[in-house]
């Protein structure tokens, strides 16, 4: 297994911000005038700022990592590869479509199955979110963290499996468990903005099911080196990543909402 060194894992992370700031401008272009908008399944939608975002950030992670395999939602790519880009070019479609600000381009780079760089832009707020594995995280350059809140005081960010029927029993029992438990619950609709958001402690934790790497893997990186703790929904630290069930948060909220989610399965 390859070992990055600092120095690479920053040159890494520079070219993904690069490219997530390009596919943050046509995001901004297209918004609030989308086109060539086609339903994928039940719910799942793709427009034109989708395709159009991936492909610019296709091309410039090509010119500034050369080599390094590439997978986007839309266009698909090398998913076996050991080391490889997953890029989400427009987290939050649904958001897009309905002008509502929520979205943005996530960009992780996975090395044998963990998250080592992850970047999200924020288009419309302007906000870049950044994380090297072992280098702490930051927003717009400043080094963030995730909150101290008990958890009978926190405010966890969720999300709804509505293209995944099967799993819904499981989740709405953990659903009605933290909203018990917890002081509230947000639904946002962009899982990479609710993790970016848990890492500076805007939210205090976030669990949801059945997302795909793309959405989870730069956010979850960034989560971990904000201080967070993150795992899927029965504590593994890695299963996350390829199930997308996935439970983070500060490590006294994460305890609380692993073990609800934990029992929501028995």
């Amino acid at each position: 297994m390859r070992e990055f060194a600092p120095a690479e894992l920053a040159q890494l992370a520079d070219a993904a911000e690069t490219a997530a700031r390009a596919g943050g401008a046509i995001v901004l272009e297209h918004f609030g005038g989308a086109r060539d908008v086609r339903e994928k399944a039940p719910g799942d939608w793709v427009s034109a700022a989708d395709t159009a975002s991936e492909a610019v950030v296709r091309d410039t992670l090509a010119k500034l990592a050369p080599g390094v395999a590439f997978f986007g939602e839309e266009g698909g790519g090398d998913a076996d590869a050991e080391v490889g880009w997953y890029v989400d070019p427009l987290d939050g479609t649904a958001n897009f479509l309905h002008r509502f600000e929520a979205v943005g381009v996530s960009i992780a780079l996975v090395a044998y199955g963990r998250p080592v760089v992850g970047v999200v832009h924020v288009p419309m707020l302007d906000r870049t979110y950044r994380a090297t594995v072992g280098g702490g995280a930051t927003r717009d350059g400043v080094a963030i963290r995730v909150s101290d809140r008990e958890p009978a005081k926190a405010i966890s960010a969720t999300g709804f499996p509505f293209r995944r029927p099967d799993l819904r029993p499981r989740f709405l029992t953990a659903f009605a468990a933290a909203l018990d438990t917890l002081e509230d619950l947000r639904r946002v609709g962009a899982a990479s903005l609710d993790l970016c958001w848990t890492g500076e402690g805007v939210f205090d934790g976030y669990f949801e099911m059945g997302l795909g790497t793309w959405d989870v893997a730069a956010g979850g990186l960034i989560v971990r080196e904000a201080g967070g703790v993150v795992t899927d929904w029965e504590g593994d630290p890695d299963a996350w990543i390829w199930s997308g069930d996935i439970v983070a948060g500060p490590p006294a909220v994460h305890e609380v909402l692993l073990g609800i989610c934990r029992e929501s399965g028995i």
